[in-house]
């Protein structure tokens, strides 16, 4: 694998840690008030929100499944880029 699918290849780890952060964070009481959550949320955002409206299009339930729908996706795309890097 090349510097760029590597490099890719991490950057998408990064961002399913940050997805993962930012879900144990909404358990906390409180959290989601706090700066850290509203830098991750400037991140992760853009990514999950066009998905999110799709999720409750469809399935319409209180628990937000949306970064569980990401996850999977950021892993295709991590095995799209070994295959082409």
């Amino acid at each position: 694998m090349g510097t760029i699918g590597y490099a890719l290849y991490r950057l998408l780890d990064l961002l399913l840690f940050i997805i993962f952060v930012q879900c144990i964070m909404t358990w906390i009481p409180g959290a989601t008030q706090t700066k850290l959550y509203d830098i991750l949320s400037t991140i992760t955002d853009p990514i999950q929100d066009p998905i999110r409206s799709v999720v409750y299009r469809y399935l319409n339930s209180p628990l937000d499944i949306t970064p569980i729908v990401v996850f999977f996706l950021i892993r295709i795309v991590q095995r799209v880029v070994l295959m082409v890097f």
